[in-house]
């Protein structure tokens, strides 16, 4: 799959799924996260390393969006089902996986730039749930909502840090074909 389906099809699993939470319904996004992931990982060239990075961004999103509604600093739209129970709702899970999935192909470029990570982290992560705030009401900061957008800064700073690092560890030995070929 190449680097501009991937990205487009992450932007497509996102939009569905906030979307249908925001109608408080939370299949939507595990339906739209499915198929992605399983036409990217059909068609990827580091399948297991895909695989194993969705592994550890589920427990991202388990540690860091079950944080963010066990503390009642973000509310959820479609908040069940939960993992743990009363913890991250399936459907922003469901994103997790999603966007794991982008970290060796449209994403792929963040591998060996930790800074530029983080950065994107601090930045992209308030900004993608302010997104869903505004567009479906999928979440909803918990006044002072300053508090909240610190709160993923610092989740999603550190997920991307430790997420493109086991990208770059993962990746398997270069065959001496372009990475934009196989991305």
């Amino acid at each position: 799959m190449s680097a501009l389906f991937n990205f487009a099809g992450y932007q497509a699993v996102w939009l569905v799924a906030v979307l249908g939470a925001g109608r408080g319904l939370a299949w939507p996004g595990l339906l739209a996260s499915a198929a992605f992931a399983g036409a990217q990982l059909a068609l990827s060239a580091t399948r297991a390393a895909d695989a194993r990075l969705v592994a550890v961004a589920l427990l991202a999103g388990v540690l860091i969006d079950g944080a963010l509604a066990a503390s009642g600093l973000l509310t959820y739209a479609a908040p069940r089902p939960a993992l743990p129970p009363g913890g991250a709702p399936v459907w922003i899970l469901a994103l997790w996986v999603a966007f794991a999935l982008t970290l060796n192909h449209s994403l792929s470029w963040l591998k060996g730039r930790p800074g530029l990570a983080v950065t994107l982290g601090i930045l992209g992560g308030p900004f993608a749930y302010w997104g869903a705030q505004r567009l479906s009401g999928a979440v909803s900061p918990q006044a002072p909502a300053w508090r909240a957008g610190m709160a993923l800064a610092v989740g999603w700073a550190a997920a991307m840090w430790f997420l493109t690092r086991l990208a770059a560890r993962w990746q398997p030995p270069s065959t001496g074909i372009s990475s934009a070929v196989s991305a």
